[in-house]
């Protein structure tokens, strides 16, 4: 007879920033013995090839089966809780039928309603947060008015933070008023009721963040379980994990890596600003003339949806420089001898991936959580520094330049580059050693089973 296996269903937010870090969670618990069930909307399903070959994945409805593109967020979300709800629970219930019932629900920080699911059907929970301590605990201090809207200082004191000046805090708190929903769902609703949950799990690694884990544990059941990179590129310990297994935009892989092979070492400047930040035209002109002016090459991610910012002739101006390409394979991207820095808005996985593949970078944050990322990059882990923008709001062609000076050359650059190496090898140890992510990830194992 077989021993019993727990079995969790795992269900991320359907973007890819958050999709990618369940996955990897989720490929982790499937490594150490549970049996995973990975969840996702049906319009995520038949969009994309392939979630991960490896994982079992099931679908539920977000209640729009035929796509979500134009709805906002105060229409969206609302929806999605109903049907997501009722979806949700005809799955447990068929999983349950078929002789795979659900142990735990792993359910992303912006879908708080499945709690709610998970204690009406008696199956215990964890909440995965995708961004890190740092940002939720700022969240966290707002949501339970410790820390009062609209900022009245300019610099404020959190438990377990470096001092912040506003402009380093999220924007859903320093200018929550253009995405109204959007900031209720970060600062609010995500915080709600999270501390009913049997499980907290972050998307970071203890070393990394000391202090604010530190802090956070003494009151909550936090678990860090980061960095979750595929195994490969760090402790090379899952053979088969060598990507994350899902990709919502096609990767112009042999195009970007046939030309990076080509270039010597450390003398490309790699650009990319994630899957969701839309840039001026303005700030796309400067970039790309700051670009063109310094005395590096240039891969520069620009999706499809962006492409009509570029200024009238530069891809060709800049041929041979330059490479611009829609989407690239950002992992091999990084871990590629030839890139001397990465230009990025800082999102919290970008974040992750370069410090994890040891990566100086130049932070140009957009808007959510990046500025206090921005913030620990420069100021905390000392790898990176952060352009800044003009009395507008614009990095200018100057500035990028100087920034992309720094980095890849004199003393501040080596420094930055020494720091960089000693992250990469304690991203490593958090997985090889124990030090984080295995442990916690073994003992909620255990604790699973032994229940």
């Amino acid at each position: 007879m077989e021993t019993h296996r727990a079995h969790c269903l795992i269900l991320p937010y359907p973007v890819q920033g958050h999709i990618n870090p369940m996955l990897q969670f989720a490929k982790r618990l499937q490594h150490e013995g549970v049996k995973v069930t990975f969840a996702t909307t049906k319009f995520l399903f038949e969009t994309v090839d392939e979630v991960s070959a490896s994982i079992s994945v099931e679908t539920i409805s977000d209640g729009y089966d035929d796509g979500a593109n134009g709805i906002v967020q105060k229409i969206y979300l609302p929806r999605f809780q109903k049907v997501g709800s009722e979806t949700l629970t005809e799955l447990v219930l068929k999983l349950q039928d078929s002789g795979r019932p659900v142990d735990c629900i792993i359910y992303d920080a912006f879908l708080p309603w499945c709690l709610d699911v998970g204690k009406d059907l008696g199956v215990r929970a964890g909440v995965f947060f995708t961004q890190s301590c740092a940002v939720n605990n700022i969240y966290y201090h707002v949501h339970k008015g410790l820390l009062k809207l609209p900022l009245e200082a300019t610099e404020v004191d959190i438990p377990g933070l470096p001092p912040l000046l506003a402009s380093d805090l999220p924007s859903f708190v320093s200018n929550p008023g253009p995405y109204p929903a959007t900031s209720q769902l970060v600062v609010h609703d995500q915080m709600e009721k999270f501390e009913e949950a049997d499980w907290i799990f972050f998307n970071t690694f203890y070393r990394l963040e000391e202090k604010v884990i530190h802090w956070m544990a003494k009151i909550l059941p936090v678990k860090t379980i980061g960095p979750t990179i595929p195994s490969m590129y760090l402790e090379k310990r899952l053979e088969d994990d060598k990507q994350y297994g899902l990709n919502l935009f096609k990767p112009m892989t042999n195009a970007c890596m046939s030309w990076l092979n080509e270039r010597s070492i450390n003398s490309v400047v790699y650009v990319s600003f994630g899957s969701l930040a839309k840039l001026e035209v303005k700030q796309m002109e400067e970039l790309a003339w700051g670009l063109r002016a310094s005395s590096y090459h240039f891969l520069w991610v620009v999706r499809e949806s962006e492409s009509k910012k570029l200024p009238k002739d530069f891809v060709k101006e800049t041929f041979g420089k330059g490479l611009i390409i829609s989407w690239g394979p950002q992992l091999d991207v990084l871990a590629h001898k030839s890139i001397g820095c990465f230009m990025t808005h800082c999102g919290w996985n970008s974040t992750l991936e370069a410090l994890s593949l040891g990566v100086p970078m130049i932070a140009m944050p957009q808007w959510t959580d990046q500025s206090t990322n921005a913030k620990f990059v420069k100021d905390i882990w000392k790898m990176g520094i952060k352009a800044q923008p003009d009395e507008n709001g614009i990095d200018r062609r100057d500035v990028i330049g100087q920034c992309i000076s720094i980095v890849m050359e004199g003393e501040i650059g080596q420094e930055i580059r020494k720091n960089a190496k000693k992250w990469k090898d304690l991203a490593r140890q958090a997985l090889e050693e124990g030090g984080s992510s295995d442990e916690n990830t073994k003992d909620f194992v255990s604790k699973l089973i032994q229940s």
